[in-house]
C-alpha cells in the first residue's frame, strides 16, 4: 500500500474535508498516520470504476442467436403442449358426447320398447273422459225427468210447444203491475239460462243445427217478451203518477228493486223549468236535464237489468253436415279443422255402426246355415256351438265405441284451445270490439217517455184514457236541419248511474251506448266520463238516450303471472291463478266448482259467488259476468302477448295433468317461455297428505306430446337447458314419468281416478289455458 502525505485543499468536497479533520485530530492525539489505499486516495476514480462495473457486458452475436433459439424452442414447446391439451380435451369432449349419445340411444330404445305398453295404459286411464261424458248425459236426462215429475207449471224450454204456450198465455195478461212483472221475470230469466246452458253444455257432436236455431230463437222471444212486459207495466205505473206524486215536489219518483232488475222512474207533473236536477231518494243516481225537458210533460226511466239482453248472441260452431256448403257463414273460422276432425269421427262411427249392423245378420245366416246342415245330417243342434258363434264378437264390441267417443271428446277439447287464424273486422270507427271488451253490470235502459193521460176519479170510479199506440218515447233531440240550433237548445244530458255491487272493475270503466241502426255498441255521443271508485258512481253526458252499458278490457288479467294446481282432501283440487290485479282460487270437487278465495283491493270476495257450487260452464260464465275474466277466447292471442303452444301438445298436457291432479301438484315454471312452441315445461311434485307434510321439492318436467322427461335445471338456474336429470329416463307420457319417483299410495289414487273430478279439472285447464297465457 502506498502512503501519501496528507494535503489540504480547500476546494475538495465535504467528504475529503471530513477525512482531513479526522487526520488532524489523530495527529494531535499522537496516533499513527492514516493509511489509505490507492483507490481510496482518489474518490472520483473509485466512483467511475464502480459505475463501469455496473454496466452489462456486451452480448456477442453468437450469444444473441443462442438466446433467440432457446426462446423459439420454448415457444414451440408451449404450442405443442397447448395443441396436445386441446386434442386431449376434444377427445374427452367427444368421448363424453359419444357416451351421452349412446346413453340417449339406449334410453330411446328402451322408451320405444315400452311405448306401446305405456300408451295402452294411458288410454285405459283416459277412458274416464267418455265415462264422465256418459255420467253428465245421465245427469241432463235426470234433470229433465225431475222437471217433468215436478209439475210446477213451468215449461220445459227445450220443448218448443211448451215454451210457445207459455209465451202466448203471458201475452194475454195485460194488467200486471211492475212488481208482478218482476216476480214473473225470475221464471223467464231461468228459462233463458236453461236454454243457454243446453247450448253450451251439450257436446258439439250431439247438437243439431235445427236445435241450435230453435234454442236461440226461443231466447230472443223470451227477451222481447220481457221487455214488452216492462213497457206495459211502466205505462200502467205512469197512468197513476198523479196519485203517487210526492207532496213536496209535486212530481212522482219511484224506485222498484228486484233480484235481477232495478227501476228508477220520475214523472214531471209540475213542469217547473227551474227544477232541472233529478236525484232519486237515498241514492245519488239521477239526471241533469235541460230547460226544455224540465218544462215538458215527460217521464225519465232508468231500467237497470242486471243481465245483458241487448248484445246479440254469438253463433255457435255447428258439427259438419252432409255437405260443407250448408255451413253457416257466421261460424267461427277456428272451428274448421275441428269440424273436419268431427266429420271424420262421424264417418268412422257410421262405418262402425254399419259394420255392427251387418255382423248380426251375417252371424244369424251363419248359424242358420249351420243348423240346416246339421239337421240334414240328422244330428241334434249342439247348443255350445251356437253360443260360441254368437259370443265371440261381443268382447271387442265396446272398445271401438269408446275409442270413437274418445276421439269426439278430443276433437271438442281441441276446439277449446284452437286460436282463430283471422280477427273479424269492425265497420265503424267508434264501434266497440266485443272481442276485446266485455259488457259488465248489465244494461241501463235510459229513456225519455211521454207522460200518458192520468187517471182521475169520477163519482167513485177511476177514469183513464187508453192510447192505442201504448207507451210513447219522447224524441230528444228532435230531428232538425240546423245542427247548431240543436246543440244550443238540446245540450247533452248528464247522467249518474250506480255500478252493480257484484261487479269488479280493475280500472275505471268505459261507457258505451247501443246503436239501434247499426246493431252494435259504440262510444260515440258520450263525453265527460268520471268515476268515483268509493261511491261506485259513473257520471257522463249523453247526446241521445237509449241502452247504455259499462265495458272493461276482457284481457285485463292476462297474461297470468303464475298458476298452481294442487289436491286437497276428499277428492278436491284447488286451482290458483295469479294475475297483476288479483289472485283467484277455485275449488273443484266432482263436477262442481266454487270460488274459494279472491284477493281484491276494494273487497274481500264476490258475495254472489261465495260458497256456491256450480258446474264448470255456469261457474265460468258467473266469473266473467262479475268482471274476473281469466278465460281466454279463440281471439285472445290478437290482444295478449302469449306463449303460443302447439294445440295438440297443450291438449295432451292438460289431459294428463288432470289425470294426475288427485295426487300430484303442478305449477308454473319460468322456463316454459324459453322452450319452443312444440314443448311445455311445468313443475310437479307429489302432494298427498304425507308427502305434503315432508314438503318435497319440485321437479321440472318437459313434455312434447310424445315424450316426457325430468330436467336437470331448476327454477333458480342461470340458464335453460333441456339436459336430462341425472339417473332418470324419459317416457312417452307424463303419467309414467311421475311414476318413476312417486309413491305407491299416490299411484293407487291415480289408477282409480274420480271421473267427474278429472273431467272438471281438465275443463278448467282448457278454459284458462295456463300453459299458454302464463
Amino acid at each position: 500500500m502506498k502512503v501519501l502525505p496528507l494535503t489540504c485543499d480547500l476546494g475538495v468536497g465535504s467528504c475529503n474535508h471530513t477525512l482531513f479533520q479526522a487526520h488532524i485530530r489523530s495527529l494531535v492525539s499522537g496516533k499513527c498516520l492514516l493509511s489509505l489505499s490507492a483507490d481510496a486516495a482518489d474518490p472520483w476514480e473509485g466512483a467511475k470504476a464502480k459505475k463501469a462495473g455496473n454496466k452489462k457486458k456486451k452480448i456477442s452475436k453468437a450469444e444473441r442467436l443462442r438466446q433467440l433459439q432457446e426462446e423459439e424452442e420454448r415457444r414451440l414447446k408451449e404450442e405443442e403442449e397447448a395443441r396436445l391439451r386441446r386434442e386431449r380435451e376434444e377427445q374427452e369432449r367427444l368421448e363424453i358426447q359419444r357416451i351421452e349419445k349412446e346413453k340417449w340411444r339406449r334410453l330411446e330404445e328402451k322408451d320405444l320398447q315400452r311405448r306401446t305398453e305405456e300408451l295402452e295404459e294411458l288410454s285405459l286411464l283416459e277412458e274416464c273422459f267418455p265415462e264422465a261424458e256418459r255420467l253428465k248425459r245421465e245427469m241432463r236426462l235426470l234433470s229433465r225427468w225431475k222437471h217433468y215429475i215436478q209439475c210446477d207449471g213451468s215449461p220445459d224450454p227445450s220443448v218448443s210447444q211448451e215454451l210457445n204456450t207459455f209465451i202466448s198465455l203471458w201475452k194475454e195478461e195485460t194488467n200486471e203491475n211492475f212488481e208482478q212483472v218482476i216476480e214473473k221475470s225470475k221464471l223467464v230469466l231461468s228459462l233463458i239460462e236453461k236454454l243457454k246452458l243446453i247450448l253450451s253444455e251439450t257436446p258439439l257432436y250431439e247438437l243439431e243445427e235445427k236445435s241450435v236455431k230453435q234454442y236461440q230463437g226461443s231466447i230472443l222471444q223470451l227477451q222481447e217478451l220481457l221487455q214488452l212486459k216492462f213497457n206495459v207495466a211502466t205505462e200502467i205505473l205512469l197512468r197513476n203518477a198523479s196519485t203517487l206524486a210526492d207532496l213536496d215536489s209535486g212530481n212522482m219518483e219511484r224506485i222498484i228493486r228486484g233480484e235481477n232488475i232495478t227501476l228508477y222512474i220520475w214523472a214531471n207533473l209540475k213542469k217547473n223549468p227551474r227544477y232541472r236536477t233529478v236525484r232519486f231518494s237515498e241514492t245519488k243516481v239521477g239526471f241533469e236535464i235541460p230547460r226544455i225537458l224540465a218544462a215538458s210533460g215527460i217521464a225519465l226511466r232508468l231500467l237497470h237489468t242486471h243481465y245483458d239482453h241487448v248484445t246479440p248472441l254469438r253463433p255457435l260452431p255447428t258439427p259438419p253436415a252432409a255437405g260443407d256448403g250448408d255451413q253457416e257463414p257466421n261460424a267461427a273460422p277456428a272451428a274448421e279443422p275441428v269440424r273436419e276432425e268431427l266429420k271424420n269421427v262421424e264417418e268412422s262411427s257410421s262405418q262402425e255402426d254399419q259394420q255392427e249392423a251387418k255382423e248380426p245378420e251375417s252371424e244369424s245366416n251363419l248359424v242358420n246355415e249351420e243348423e240346416i246342415r246339421v239337421e240334414e245330417q240328422g244330428e241334434p243342434v249342439p247348443e255350445v256351438h251356437v253360443v260360441s258363434v254368437k259370443e265371440e264378437p261381443e268382447a271387442p264390441k265396446r272398445e271401438p265405441k269408446i275409442e270413437l267417443l274418445s276421439r269426439k271428446i278430443s276433437a271438442v277439447q281441441l276446439m277449446l284451445i284452437k286460436n282463430a287464424p283471422d280477427k273479424p273486422e269492425l265497420f265503424e270507427d267508434k264501434e266497440v270490439d266485443l272481442l276485446q271488451f266485455t259488457t259488465l253490470g248489465g244494461v241501463y235502459n235510459l229513456e225519455i217517455l211521454q207522460l200518458p193521460p192520468q187517471c182521475r176519479p169520477v163519482k167513485g170510479w177511476m177514469i183513464v184514457e187508453l192510447l192505442k199506440e201504448g207507451l210513447q218515447r219522447f224524441t230528444y233531440p228532435p230531428e232538425t236541419e240546423d245542427d247548431n240550433e240543436t246543440e244550443v237548445s238540446f245540450p247533452p244530458i248528464e247522467v249518474t248511474i250506480e255500478v252493480h255491487k257484484n261487479v269488479v272493475f280493475f280500472e275505471d270503466p268505459e261507457v258505451a251506448r247501443w246503436d239501434a241502426e247499426g246493431k252494435y255498441w259504440t262510444t260515440d255521443g258520450i263525453s265527460n266520463i268520471s268515476y268515483k271508485r268509493k261511491e261506485r258512481l259513473v257520471t257522463f253526458s249523453l247526446d241521445t238516450f237509449g241502452p247504455v252499458t259499462l265495458i272493461q278490457d276482457t284481457h285485463i288479467n292476462m297474461p297470468y303471472q303464475s298458476w298452481e294446481l294442487r289436491p286437497l282432501e276428499s277428492n278436491t283440487v284447488l286451482l290458483t291463478v295469479t294475475t297483476v290485479f288479483t289472485e283467484v282460487q277455485i275449488k273443484i270437487k266432482e263436477n262442481l266448482c266454487m270460488l274459494a278465495s279472491i284477493k281484491l283491493k276494494d273487497r274481500k270476495h264476490l258475495s254472489v259467488l261465495e260458497g256456491k257450487w256450480m258446474t264448470p260452464i255456469p261457474f265460468i260464465n258467473a266469473l266473467k259476468e262479475a268482471g274476473v275474466n281469466i278465460f281466454p277466447s279463440e281471439y285472445s292471442h290478437f290482444y295478449v302477448v302469449m306463449n303460443n303452444k302447439v294445440p295438440v301438445v297443450e291438449m295432451k298436457a292438460y289431459r294428463q295433468i288432470a289425470l294426475l291432479s288427485p295426487a300430484f301438484a303442478f305449477g308454473w315454471s319460468r322456463w316454459n317461455m324459453l322452450c319452443n312452441s312444440t314443448k311445455v315445461v311445468f313443475k310437479v311434485k307429489e302432494y298427498l297428505r304425507e308427502a305434503a307434510a315432508e314438503s318435497p321439492k319440485w321437479d321440472l318436467l318437459l313434455f312434447s306430446g310424445e315424450r316426457a322427461q325430468r330436467l336437470k335445471v331448476d327454477e333458480d338456474s342461470e340458464s335453460f337447458s333441456e339436459a336430462l336429470k341425472d339417473n332418470t329416463e324419459f317416457h312417452s307420457t307424463v303419467f309414467h314419468m311421475v311414476k318413476d319417483f312417486a309413491s305407491k299410495e299416490a299411484m293407487e289414487v291415480v289408477r282409480d281416478p274420480p271421473c267427474l273430478l278429472v273431467d272438471a279439472v281438465c275443463h278448467m285447464l282448457f278454459s284458462t289455458r295456463v300453459l299458454s297465457y302464463s
